[in-house]
């Protein structure tokens, strides 16, 4: 395969996901794009570390690395927006106003 089409679905996710960041008002929602982002991150790694084909794989321990502060985000972005929508009884990101008491 092409190097090219492992590009492309990158930046098609990335932008995807930058879509669902920009316009998306539910919290959820908004974590969910980041992690497609994140994806798409892995994705151009992989690619770029078996294009080059180098002794060391690096592209591959960087993809590893960010699937694991990945899962971090997700379990602590899903406990604050827990939290806010306990606090506010909604997860919408413009209602997330906290420091107005």
């Amino acid at each position: 395969m092409i190097l090219n089409q492992f590009l492309i679905l990158g930046a098609f996710l990335f932008s995807l996901g930058m879509y669902g960041v920009l316009v998306r008002r539910n919290a959820v929602l908004v974590l969910l794009s980041v992690e497609l982002m994140l994806a798409a991150v892995n994705i151009n790694l992989v690619a770029f570390d078996a294009y080059l084909r180098d002794a060391i794989a690096g592209g591959q321990i960087f993809a590893l690395f960010v699937i694991t502060v990945a899962a971090a985000e997700v379990g602590i972005g899903l406990a604050i927006v827990l939290l806010i929508f306990r606090n506010r009884q909604s997860a919408n990101v413009d209602e997330m106003d906290l420091m107005k008491l």
